[in-house]
């Protein structure tokens, strides 16, 4: 989940269109949503912009798929460097190899063991349509073939995730597979019951009492964006307890 492209937003609950995570919770309580994980795929490619995206929006559900018995491939489409610009303690490139060693620690902690990675520029995914849809159509026929596309949303309102969202769609489309989508950033800028998500789409994956806790040691193992690299500014955590807390509810939100 990087803060690349734009100035990085304030991620407070106090910001406009942005709930709690108490709301969030509360509201999709109230709701009836069909199941995300339906057990009809043997295959799963689950398709991210980041290193941690596929974690935050769909770490319970990755998990409680192994379980099951389904295959799950990730595939990561950028190297994570911009996480931090202009960080005084680590190059780009210094983070580019934390953060792919972060998530192969965290998808360990989900049991996911295939993965794939690429390393196309952080905040930059928006100019490489071509070599997304052609990593994505790659990994689909990896390891005997994917039945299901599980990818960030393609319209998270971040322009690396809506990149690798169209590119998901266009390859699931020309495929004939079915998709799922995961928001990241959407539960920080969109309310419940919002007009501009589409709710007619949403499914729900309820995540196991083992699949909460693996999703919280996953979580845990991205430390560069969780806690300060030092004291600058530059370095503070992208990812801070309050938007954690949006991001680690019981239940994942999937838009079919």
């Amino acid at each position: 989940m990087s803060q690349d492209g734009p100035p990085r937003p304030a991620w407070t609950s106090a910001d406009p269109g942005a709930a709690p995570a108490g709301q969030w919770r509360e509201w999709l309580d109230s709701v009836e949503l069909p199941s995300a994980l339906d057990g009809d795929s043997e295959q799963v490619l689950v398709v991210s912009a980041h290193p941690d995206d596929e974690v935050l929006g769909a770490g319970g559900f990755l998990h409680d798929a192994v379980a099951q018995g389904i295959g799950v491939t990730v595939l990561c489409l950028s190297d994570g460097a911009a996480s931090h610009p202009g960080s005084p303690t680590v190059t780009p490139e210094a983070l580019a190899g934390i953060r792919r060693a972060e998530l192969t620690t965290a998808l360990s902690a989900l049991g996911v063991n295939r993965t794939i990675h690429h390393e196309l520029p952080d905040g930059g995914l928006d100019r490489h349509g071509d070599a997304i849809a052609e990593a994505i159509d790659t990994a689909v026929a990896a390891y005997g073939g994917h039945s299901l596309i599980v990818s960030v949303w393609r319209a998270d309102r971040h322009p690396d995730h809506e990149a690798v969202g169209h590119a998901a769609s266009a390859v699931a489309s020309r495929l004939g597979i079915a998709l799922l989508e995961y928001p990241v950033w959407m539960w920080h800028w969109a309310r419940p019951g919002d007009e501009a998500v589409p709710w007619a789409r949403a499914r729900r994956h309820r995540l196991s009492p083992a699949a909460v806790e693996a999703k919280k040691r996953a979580v845990h193992a991205f430390v560069s964006q969780i806690t300060d690299l030092s004291d600058d500014p530059a370095d503070r955590a992208v990812l801070e307890p309050h938007v954690l807390d949006r991001l680690t509810g019981p239940t994942e939100t999937f838009f079919s």
